[in-house]
């Protein structure tokens, strides 16, 4: 019986891995520039977690997590979205009491939903994110932000789209649901299934619908904007003028809101305009949740926080064209001739790699010409050559395979000629 992979998974091979690792370290470099922690929480959680902090009206909850039962009987879900998690560590680690506030946090990690894959949506899928917990200042609304906005400029995107809105707080978002209801009420009935229970459950994920999203009494609907309290309404001026001083553009998409229930005051996503990139654009989003810790069991605290996929940011790079700066290849290929220059070949190799110099060798008993082909393929910068006369005198071969240039060197001298990039030990 042949296997294969699980639907909506993916194996990430050599030759895209180290795409990975680029994008990943470069993304933690830019988290520690803003002065963001590395969390690192469990790939499943109790099911409660994600039902409480999420939102039971939620796409995610209803329809898309992994849950099942261990042997002890208890309901488990692998994370569909890792701020549910970090905000449970940020009670049960009594984070609120730690001198250093806000604690700014960043993740990188699989995150698991059951929905229909496509390109860069996948049923298992890889987000890095941060949350800033324990501030309400609207300057931190626009760092995080900034630090979103500048982790797809780092790698060299330009055809961005910040888009920026304000779902005001809990008596803001009570006046919108009741002047939804009363739009959409009227024609409820040519809208999907989903639309029609979101109707009395929760009104503002209406908005959110791929199925009707052309409906004419969508672009219609009663902007968030409307309601906005004198105090919503000035913090969200000061987030954009914050937005404004760190010169990151931004667009206002009062239809914006966002696909989870505990998202108020700052919501945002960033979208990438570049051509092919497909019907959905989004390549990351976020916004402020103040009430989660306090559902969750902690005290009163303000949150803020995005993810983006990963996958999604390398589909966006090859759109635009944009190589990563991947270094290839070895330093050096220990080339082998006759049985007795095995163990000389080991310890080379040893020596290589405890001096931190990338090193391989042939462990099929090519021939000296599929040894080279080999080197070639493994993009050598020195094939260090050991055969029996050469290991009578005690000597290697060593070719610059750039240049072509052979050069001999004593054996005990190997290490230090090519830390010296090929030169001879004055």
């Amino acid at each position: 019986m042949a296997y294969t992979l699980p639907r909506g998974t993916q194996d990430i091979i050599p030759g895209q891995s180290e795409k990975w690792q680029y994008v990943e370290n470069e993304l933690v470099k830019l988290s520690r520039l803003f002065n963001y922690k590395e969390i690192r929480t469990p790939i499943f959680e109790h099911t409660e977690l994600f039902q409480r902090g999420v939102g039971e009206t939620t796409d995610i909850v209803q329809k898309e997590m992994y849950t099942f039962e261990d042997k002890g009987g208890r309901s488990l879900t692998l994370r569909p979205e890792n701020t549910a998690s970090v905000a449970r560590s940020y009670v049960q680690q009594k984070m609120h009491g730690w001198p250093q506030q806000p604690v700014k946090l960043f993740y990188i990690g699989p995150m698991f939903r059951y929905e229909r894959p496509q390109s860069g949506r996948m049923r298992q899928f890889h987000q890095f994110g941060i949350e800033a917990l324990g501030s309400m200042d609207p300057s931190i609304d626009a760092e995080v932000i900034a630090l979103s906005y500048k982790a797809y400029a780092h790698f060299g995107l330009k055809q961005l789209k910040v888009v920026l809105n304000s779902l005001g707080d809990l008596d803001d978002r009570k006046r919108h649901r009741q002047a939804l209801i009363d739009h959409f009420t009227p024609s409820i009935g040519e809208f999907c299934e989903d639309c029609q229970s979101r109707l009395k459950q929760n009104p503002l994920r209406i908005l959110d619908c791929k199925k009707d999203h052309e409906h004419p009494l969508m672009e219609s609907a009663p902007s968030i904007l409307e309601e906005l309290s004198d105090k919503s309404r000035a913090y969200f001026q000061e987030v954009k003028t914050y937005l404004e001083a760190a010169e990151i553009p931004y667009v206002v998409d009062h239809t914006l809101v966002r696909g989870l229930d505990y998202y108020n005051h700052t919501a945002f996503e960033i979208m990438s305009e570049a051509e092919g990139f497909g019907a959905t654009t989004t390549l990351s989003g976020g916004g402020r949740y103040n009430g989660m810790v306090q559902e969750l069991g902690g005290p009163e605290t303000a949150g803020i926080g995005f993810a983006m996929s990963i996958e999604r940011l390398l589909i966006a790079l090859e759109k635009e064209g944009i190589e990563l700066p991947i270094q290839e290849g070895i330093d050096c290929y220990v080339a082998c001739l006759g049985d007795e220059t095995q163990a000389t070949g080991v310890k080379l190799l040893q020596q290589l790699r405890t001096a931190g110099i990338s090193a391989d060798k042939d462990y099929l008993a090519k021939k000296m010409k599929g040894k080279f082909k080999e080197a070639d393929r493994l993009k050598a910068s020195f094939v260090i050559i050991v055969g029996e006369d050469e290991l009578e005198r005690a000597v290697a071969k060593i070719k610059h395979m750039d240049s072509g240039e052979e050069t001999e060197v004593s054996l005990d001298n190997v290490v230090p000629y090519i830390q010296q990039g090929g030169k001879a030990n004055d």
